[in-house]
C-alpha cells in the first residue's frame, strides 16, 4: 500500500508542476479576453471541486491521496479507482490543452 500511495503522490508532483503552468496560461489568455468558462471539469468527472484553474483540483487529489494511508485496506481498495480516474482526467487534460497553446 505505501508503493503505491508513494507513486500516487509521485503522479501528484508532476501534475501539480503541469498544472502550475497551465495556470499561468489560463491567466494569460484571460487577461486577452478568451478563456471564458465556468469550470475546467463538468460535475460528472467526479471531482467535487469547480474551479476555472487546475491547482484547485490537484489540491483536492492531493487531499484524497494524503487520506488514503488513514484508512484499511478494503476501503483503500474502493477509494482507488475513483482516485485513479481522475488523476488520469486531469493529465489528459492538461496534455490536450497543452496541445491546444502550441
Amino acid at each position: 500500500m505505501n508503493k503505491l500511495i508513494s507513486a500516487l503522490n509521485d503522479n501528484l508532483r508532476v501534475i501539480y508542476r503541469k498544472a502550475v503552468d497551465a495556470d499561468a496560461a489560463l491567466n494569460a489568455l484571460q487577461a486577452k479576453g478568451k478563456g471564458k468558462f465556468k469550470t475546467i471539469f463538468e460535475a460528472e468527472s467526479g471531482f467535487k471541486t469547480n474551479s476555472k484553474r487546475f491547482g484547485p483540483y490537484v489540491e483536492e487529489l492531493a487531499e484524497e491521496v494524503s487520506c488514503l494511508s488513514t484508512i484499511d485496506e478494503e476501503q483503500f481498495g474502493e477509494a482507488l479507482p475513483p482516485l485513479v480516474k481522475k488523476i488520469e482526467l486531469i493529465l489528459s487534460t492538461l496534455q490536450q490543452f497543452k496541445k491546444t497553446l502550441n
